[in-house]
């Protein structure tokens, strides 16, 4: 059996012709495939830098290592005006360029500087780097009294519902989001094994689909049960659940199932993001009108990130609970009143205020003492 012949890269070569040119840039792109799966980046992930590079090679019309800002001004302009394309998705494919032009310049800028003579410089600078794209409006959260009006009047509707069972369950998933800051397919993927009330003070959740960054997967966590979320789980568990089928003792099974069986085990198929969103969307409709089709799971986590904030719970604690990889993307779901200034102001200074009044009664008791002796 033959052996096929395998080339380093930085094995010596000479680029003759456009096709020796265009497999060289394709080898290129390989390996940059191949770092990232190196770093456990997933193959969609992998799959969408390597269009994007491709999409822009294509239209520069020359090899990578020839193009310059310019030629990603004129690309950027044209994905925007030209191709139409929205501003999250063209700010997207130029940081996947900026990062392959990194990878292109820290492993190869020498050996392509030698092999084509060429410089390979970052076309993404700071000039034309499209800036964090926003999604529309902020997802601000109704306020603790809208929030505590929807839940209360949904809690008290359950045992009149036409269907208790699914209206339960989308109570208790939304109850996640608001008191956990659950994202919603970390929610629908819990199973009955990831409740875990031996952990810690209150229990605990394993969260093992929670949104890994850069494309690397889940990224689990474990997340104590507070703001009453261990009493929710146990009124689930015990009064709830195994009204939905046989399968409540099986650890495997789906925390929040559906109504449907799967039609060779009997059991309970898992809920759909869909179904829990449309139960949401239900009861916003219902009790709380005026946020009709604008209360999503997601700003039910922003409340919770707010709410949790507000009642003087650290940063760094509500990063750890919401899963954030970066604490910038934490201080973005905070959202406070327009007298949180003067109120944190205030309260600072009372602080203050009390130790040098603590700090003074010290100073006359020792004086006191000192004349009494």
């Amino acid at each position: 059996m033959a052996l096929a012949e395998v080339r380093s890269l930085r094995a010596p070569r000479q680029l003759r012709t456009p096709l020796e040119q265009e497999d060289y840039e394709q080898e290129l792109v390989d390996q940059y495939a191949l770092a990232m799966a190196g770093a456990g980046i997933t193959d969609k992930h992998v799959s969408d830098h390597r269009s994007a590079v491709f999409e822009f090679a294509r239209f520069v019309g020359r090899p990578v290592w020839t193009v310059t800002a310019e030629d990603a001004d004129r690309f950027l302009g044209y994905l925007r005006k030209d191709r139409a394309q929205a501003k999250t998705t063209v700010q997207n494919k130029a940081w996947k360029l900026a990062q392959f032009f990194d990878f292109l310049i820290t492993r190869y800028q020498g050996d392509l500087h030698a092999l084509t003579g060429h410089v390979v410089t970052q076309p993404i600078d700071e000039f034309n780097r499209p800036a964090k794209a926003t999604q529309g409006s902020p997802r601000i959260p109704p306020s603790q009294d809208e929030i505590d009006l929807l839940f209360s009047a949904w809690r008290l509707a359950l045992p009149e519902a036409r269907k208790y069972l699914p209206a339960a369950r989308d109570y208790l998933a939304a109850s996640l989001w608001r008191r956990a800051g659950l994202r919603i397919t970390e929610t629908v993927m819990l199973d009955i094994r990831d409740w875990r009330p031996d952990l810690g003070e209150l229990g605990k959740l394993n969260i093992r689909f929670g949104k890994g960054s850069r494309g690397r997967g889940p990224k689990t966590r474990l997340i104590p049960a507070i703001d009453s979320v261990n009493a929710l789980i146990t009124w689930w568990l015990t009064d709830v659940r195994h009204q939905f089928g046989d399968d409540y003792d099986d650890p495997d099974a789906p925390l929040l199932p559906s109504e449907r069986r799967d039609r060779h085990t009997g059991h309970c198929l898992r809920a759909g993001d869909d179904a829990l969103r449309t139960g949401l969307a239900g009861a916003v409709e219902r009790w709380l009108p005026a946020w009709n089709g604008r209360l999503s799971p997601h700003g039910l986590r922003h409340f919770c990130a707010s709410s949790l904030y507000a009642r003087g719970v650290d940063l760094k604690a509500i990063q750890d609970l919401l899963g954030h990889s970066w604490l910038s993307t934490t201080t973005g779901y905070i959202h406070v009143h327009d007298d949180h200034i003067e109120h944190a102001w205030t309260t600072a200074n009372d602080r203050v205020t009390a130790r040098l009044g603590t700090g003074k009664e010290r100073s006359d008791a020792l004086e006191s003492a000192d004349e009494s002796r």
